[in-house]
């Protein structure tokens, strides 16, 4: 597959020129919100929120409040916005307060926001940097009613044993700008990434001895760093506010997989059934984020049905993982 679209490839650009740059593709200029909101059907309540991160949709070129209107419109709990976009909403003269309210008034929970700052770079330059960068972000996303921020490990392609306790002081200096902001930093396991070991980021988690330090997974990195679900009971659930959802082919091979070969929870082979359940059992309440860049997907389906398939699918997905839980509804 030619031209595929990676969350890492998106980093760091503006959304105009990243969106445009990324695969050369054609985009519109907007997609106007519907003037009148669908009424959904009600389903069963499960134990957790099915919410989307706006990656899903990075090829339709949305603006934001376009975004959480149509995310709504679908059924969604809640949403993942990215900083990026947010940013480009407010410098063309939009205000966090109506954001917030849009959010509100929509009913979704803003489950994070995504950004990239390079807090655990090397460069103590680059660090200083990233520190401001992130602390302009937590008071964004805390000015829209947020608690937390995506932390992934920027900069650094392997992590180094010796440095082991840089990397703890470096997420427990970021953990206190969430002190002082309000909204918490999910130091993010990527599984092409320098933290691709589940077991590296409780350690790192643990190290730091914060009580709100966390770990922001997703079903396709667990798989692609080469984890396994069956000891992620071993972390406290209930400390998790959000997990990334998909799902990912039998080919290519786990370490050959890219970003864009994620597919919608059901159409890969997670075992869901087994994974879910454990999930639950260790305490997991929150969200459950369907993260997608299928450049197939984009290039076969338009933004409304792209969003009724991830909602869909995830709910069918997680309704049958749960069929032998007698579960208390979130």
């Amino acid at each position: 597959m030619t031209h595929k679209i990676s969350r890492r490839k998106a980093i760091g650009t503006s959304i105009k020129a990243s969106l445009a740059a990324l695969g050369g593709y054609a985009f519109t200029t907007h997609m106007p919100t519907s003037q009148s909101h669908h009424t959904i059907e009600p389903k069963k309540k499960l134990p957790f929120r099915i919410s989307l991160n706006t990656s899903t949709l990075l090829h339709y070129k949305l603006d934001v409040d376009a975004q959480i209107d149509m995310v709504a419109d679908a059924g969604f709990d809640g949403i993942e916005l990215w900083m990026s976009d947010v940013k480009a909403y407010l410098a063309k003269g939009g205000s966090l307060e109506t954001l917030k309210e849009k959010l509100q008034s929509r009913q979704l929970v803003l489950e994070d926001m995504i950004g990239f700052a390079k807090w655990c770079s090397d460069d103590p330059k680059e660090r200083k940097a990233a520190i401001d960068q992130l602390r302009e972000e937590m008071n964004i996303t805390a000015g829209l009613g947020g608690k937390y921020i995506a932390a992934p490990i920027m900069g650094l392609e392997t992590l180094e044993c010796p440095k082991f306790n840089d990397y703890v002081e470096r997420y427990n200096a970021i953990l206190l700008l969430g002190d002082e902001t309000g909204v918490t930093p999910l130091l993010e396991l990527w599984g092409m990434g320098a933290l691709h070991r589940l077991a590296d980021c409780a350690q790192i988690v643990i190290a730091t001895g914060h009580p709100k330090a966390t770990i922001l997974l997703d079903f396709y990195h667990i798989y692609r760093g080469g984890n396994d679900w069956d000891t992620v009971d071993c972390l406290n659930g209930k400390r998790l506010p959000v997990i990334h959802m998909n799902d990912y082919p039998s080919s290519p091979a786990r370490e050959l997989l890219k970003d864009s070969d994620r597919t919608f929870p059901g159409e890969g082979i997670c075992d869901f059934g087994h994974a879910i359940p454990k999930l639950y059992d260790a305490g997991f309440r929150g969200g459950f984020s369907v993260e997608l860049f299928n450049k197939g997907y984009w290039e076969t389906m338009d933004a409304k049905t792209i969003l009724k398939n991830s909602y869909e699918k995830t709910y069918e997905v997680v309704e049958k993982a749960l069929a032998n839980i007698d579960y208390e509804p979130g």
